[in-house]
């Protein structure tokens, strides 16, 4: 009987795939991550203990371990996320998070324990290929819940012995089972929020961890004039417009950063539109590379609606995105992720 190992968050989506596995067959074993220990968060939001995670699995007669990795994690996806946005650049943790620690350091615990899959509450779907054998990943069929633009920087080797139980499924029916199977979380709320940023105050939670504050510097217009003095270089993050604190009309959107004078450039909306982009460090999976133009859909971040482009392959391992339709704020440091219909092709940074 094949052991599977389930990352379990105390959510309803978890426990629904233990559930599911173990209609399924496998030996299932729950595994809940402590990722958040030593990080300097709001003294009211307390990180998850694994409480629900662990009454579901008793409940279900599961093997439960919890572990500790919050040293991995703050060395590679908090280092990321503060290291993106001193750059200048706004980061996407959970989309680091998934390949590094989820599916990297995660899996490699579970190994040791006897592992032959790991498996996640993830909405996606992942198949093989039959004429090239490559392993793809795919949307899931709750198109409002979809989460294969997190996963996109996922390896063949990681997508070959991982499994997705809610890929089919659409919401209602996640809670529905959960409620059937008298599980304590079935209608438990999602949680929308970064895991350590869970008063979405990402300024303060980076001011704690690095022990200052921001550098100021100057709002800059395109002409090159000076409109004042801003609050902390990490503030702002391009298309925004709340928070300036300027009274000029039309309104001012931040257009770029300039991390080597802390400068922020601001312009008008129509400022922020643009017909390409360039993006580079990718993970192609439905394809080995992109060796020549291909027409895709894209999403430039997970909330934004995909847009058709021409992706064209250039030197260095980088790639130009020609949209049909102009985008609105393509921000670099995002994951720009590309689509062939429900396929995921790759995922790569967005550099400009």
């Amino acid at each position: 009987m094949a052991q599977v190992f389930l990352g379990m968050s105390g959510g309803v989506d978890s426990s629904a795939a233990a559930v599911l596995l173990q209609e399924q067959g496998y030996a299932v074993s729950g595994l809940h991550l402590s990722l958040l220990s030593g990080l300097p968060l709001p003294a009211d939001r307390l990180p998850d203990d694994g409480s629900d995670a662990r009454a579901v699995a008793s409940l279900l007669g599961l093997p439960f371990y919890d572990m500790d990795l919050s040293p991995e994690f703050r060395a590679t996806v908090i280092d990321y996320f503060i290291r993106e946005y001193e750059a200048g650049r706004t980061p996407n943790p959970c989309v680091f998070c998934n390949r590094r620690i989820k599916f990297g350091t995660m899996w490699d615990a579970a190994r040791k324990l006897g592992a032959d899959y790991l498996a996640t509450g993830h909405y996606a779907k992942i198949r093989q290929d039959p004429a090239t054998g490559r392993h793809l990943l795919c949307r899931g069929a709750d198109p409002s819940k979809d989460q294969s633009y997190f996963l996109c920087r996922l390896t063949q080797e990681q997508l070959s012995r991982t499994l997705f139980p809610l890929g089919d499924l659409e919401k209602p029916a996640v809670r529905a089972l959960a409620e059937a199977h008298g599980l304590i979380n079935a209608k438990k709320r999602d949680s929308q929020d970064i895991c350590f940023v869970p008063d979405r105050d990402y300024v303060g939670f980076i001011t704690r961890c690095v022990g200052h504050e921001s550098p100021t510097g100057p709002f800059v217009d395109r002409e090159g004039r000076v409109l004042g003095q801003h609050k902390g270089f990490i503030r702002y993050t391009k298309g925004q417009h709340k928070g300036l604190g300027l009274a000029i009309e039309p309104p001012l959107y931040v257009l770029r950063k300039d991390p080597a004078d802390h400068a922020v450039y601001l312009g008008h909306n129509e400022d922020l539109f643009t017909s390409e982009l360039i993006a580079g460090d990718w993970n192609w999976i439905s394809i080995p590379a992109l060796t020549a133009p291909m027409t895709v859909t894209v999403k430039t971040r997970y909330s934004q609606l995909e847009a058709e482009a021409v992706a064209e392959p250039l030197s260095v391992g980088q790639v130009r995105l020609r949209f049909r339709e102009p985008q609105r704020a393509v921000t670099p440091g995002q994951f720009v992720v590309l689509y062939d219909g429900d396929t995921v092709v790759g995922g790569g940074v967005i550099l400009e």
